[in-house]
């Protein structure tokens, strides 16, 4: 530009040589390619581990890490230095285009800095966390629009024509405030007070303001996550949307509110990312270790001729708590384990996922079994068919400061998980409409407020409701409930659980009730054979989900083609589509089978299987029993047998 720049000092000057050093040793191919890169006007991020700064030169990295306000454009300015000394190289070979752009983006991972004092819950930020490289961890529930923003601006002091550039401070939200006097530091300091504005001096950058949560899963009963606004500015926007789970560090700070006429000013905490890293791949990261993983192996090796006694005794440890309902159990494992997702070569996708509604009378245990789910999955979201926020159960355009912003509902913040929806029958008017595609295509497409996006819900959906009024086996199960047939097919399996009199059964679950408080006591953790701990279970579906993709064996791609062929037979014409989403639900539950029974094939077993629980989600089911009531299902002796 030919502005004279303020004389940093000589320890800036010292500064910015060691860290271009550091670059050039160790990051000289990464600078290389930046050099190779077409456009010179584009921002250029540079990830650096700040591991090995640390190894390098702690002294530096100390300062790095307790002054980030001063030392991170000090970063920037010898990423320039360092790129110009490899491009000088490079232009003897032909080849290269200069940058003024580049940012240095601080990667914390498996550094010092991932101790609780650098890395704490956005419920635990305080005042000495202000101005250090800190890093939060949460989810993104909303997204702002992206704009552009003043970064730096050039005067000129009209009596000793010194030119000096001016920042915006984004802590009274970007206005511009000159110096007292002319800032020259020569022998004989002017001290000028009427400064002149350079045209064309104004650098512009990218900016988008998002939101971020703290994660549900690991706040205690009672505890309100907490939220903060995070600034992305150039190359960090866009790169994350509502719904993902993201790291970000970078340095808090804090802002004033807007000043509006009779509201008290405030200061707002915010963060200024430097690095942001997307999670989603690492959502469901539990470890399994390798002497667990040969205790399975173990496990089924005990169970190799009665295979069904093995699998019984592994959903036994699904609720507890509830007597029987083998048919609900043996349906919540396959449902959050899941099949394997299919793209056609059209690239046509039919989801892996599977639904489960729980129809039935008050007191059967329908929200237990959403509780126990959501502790099982590494992932979960439990909420009411009204929705636990405003944007309800998909997703909403709220104003925030005077800008629309889009907020994710339940089923995107489960992305990758478990969405876990009690009183399914009360959801809002414009959940109806988008749960179908987010249900089936798992995704949520967007057009309010003139924002326009697509959202992904990769989402097990497992819903209860009631029935409304009596139950009348006699009519559909739309009639019995408020859910509309399409809706109602979207689901894999849909229990019928009816409270109807019993009196053996009654007994039964009376003695059982009562004897449990005596076998909490006497019940061991180690022994697999009999009843699986809570967290034995969550390994074990997290090991089989990721370890097998299970194919179908032609014993059980006759049995599935026979059953599918036979319902269309019997089925009306309006019931047509219904059937052809069982054929995909069948070949789902029967691949969840295989891996629930620890294997990569699909048996004849798991086809007849998959048929049952299709067979129990019938009203009036002849296999199960007369009125499709799966409250009285319970675990037999000797199932292999069977």
């Amino acid at each position: 530009m030919g502005f004279n720049e303020t004389d940093t000092g000589a320890s800036s000057g010292r500064q910015v040589e060691a860290l271009a050093a550091f670059l050039l040793r160790r990051y000289a191919e990464e600078l290389q390619s930046i050099c190779l890169a077409s456009d010179p006007n584009l921002h250029y991020p540079l990830c650096i581990d700040f591991a090995e700064l640390v190894d390098y030169d702690p002294p530096l990295a100390h300062l790095v890490f307790s002054e980030p306000a001063q030392h991170l454009p000090l970063f920037d300015d010898a990423a320039v230095w360092a790129h110009k000394v490899v491009l000088g190289d490079m232009k003897g070979k032909g080849c290269g285009v200069k940058k003024d752009c580049i940012h240095v983006r601080i990667n914390i991972c498996g550094s010092p800095l991932e101790c609780p004092e650098t890395f704490p819950s956005i419920g635990q930020l305080r005042v000495k966390h202000r101005g250090i490289l800190l890093t939060l961890k949460g989810t993104v529930i909303r997204s702002g629009a992206v704009k552009m923003y003043e970064g730096k601006r050039w005067y000129r002091c009209r009596r000793c024509n010194y030119s000096f550039p001016v920042y915006p401070e984004l802590e009274t939200r970007n206005s511009i405030v000159l110096p007292s006097s002319c800032p020259s530091q020569g022998s004989n300091s002017c001290e000028g007070t009427n400064f002149q504005f350079i045209e064309n001096s104004i650098i512009c950058h990218d900016y988008q303001e998002i939101k971020i949560q703290e994660s549900t899963q690991l706040l205690g009963v009672g505890t309100i996550p907490r939220s903060i606004h995070v600034i992305l500015r150039d190359d960090l926007v866009d790169t994350v949307k509502a719904g993902d789970d993201v790291i970000v560090t970078g340095i808090v700070t804090s802002r004033w509110s807007p000043d509006l006429k009779d509201v008290r000013c405030d200061l707002d905490p915010m963060l200024i990312a430097n690095h942001i890293r997307r999670t989603n791949g690492m959502k469901s990261d539990v470890d399994i270790p390798d002497d667990l993983i040969m205790k399975f192996e173990k496990f089924w090796s005990c169970f190799q001729d009665t295979p069904l006694k093995g699998r019984n005794a592994i959903l036994r440890g699904i609720c507890p708590q509830i007597f029987g309902l083998f048919t609900v159990k043996l349906s919540v494992a396959l449902t959050l384990i899941g099949g394997v997702q299919h793209i056609a070569a059209t690239g046509t996708k039919v989801r892996g996922e599977s639904h489960l509604l729980l129809v039935g009378d008050p007191g059967t245990g329908k929200s237990q079994f959403l509780k126990f789910a959501a502790k099982l999955s590494n992932r979960s979201v439990i909420t009411t068919g009204l929705g636990s926020t405003s944007a309800g159960l998909t997703v909403t355009a709220v104003k925030d400061g005077g800008e629309w912003m889009l907020e994710a509902g339940a089923l995107v913040l489960a992305d990758g998980g478990l969405c876990c929806i009690d009183e399914f029958d009360s959801m809002r008017e414009h959940d109806r409409a988008t749960i179908h595609e987010a249900m089936e295509q798992q995704t949520i497409s967007i057009a309010k407020a003139g924002l326009v996006t697509t959202l992904s819900t990769r989402t097990i959906v497992f819903g209860a409701t009631n029935p409304k009024g009596q139950y009348d086996p006699e009519q559909p199960l739309s009639v019995n409930t408020t859910l509309s047939g399409p809706l109602l097919s979207r689901f894999d399996i849909v229990l019928v659980l009816l409270d109807t009199k019993n009196p053996e059964w009654d007994a039964v679950v009376s003695s059982h009730i009562l004897a449990e408080g005596e076998q909490d006591n006497s019940r061991s953790g180690e022994d697999l054979s009999s009843v699986w701990p809570l967290d034995m279970l969550r390994r074990y579906i997290h090991f089989v989900k990721g370890h097998f993709r299970p194919v179908l064996t032609k014993e059980a791609e006759r049995v599935i083609s026979s059953y599918y062929q036979l319902q269309r037979r019997s089925a009306s014409q309006n019931a047509a589509r219904t059937t052809v989403r069982m054929l995909e639900s069948l070949i789902r539950l029967a691949q969840a089978h295989a891996r629930l029974m620890f294997r990569n094939e699909v048996t004849r077993l798991d086809a007849i299987t998959a048929i049952l629980c299709i067979e129990s989600s019938m009203t009036t089911s002849a296999i199960v029993d007369t009125a499709g009531n799966a409250l009285h299902s319970n675990f037999s002796e000797n199932p292999d047998e069977e």
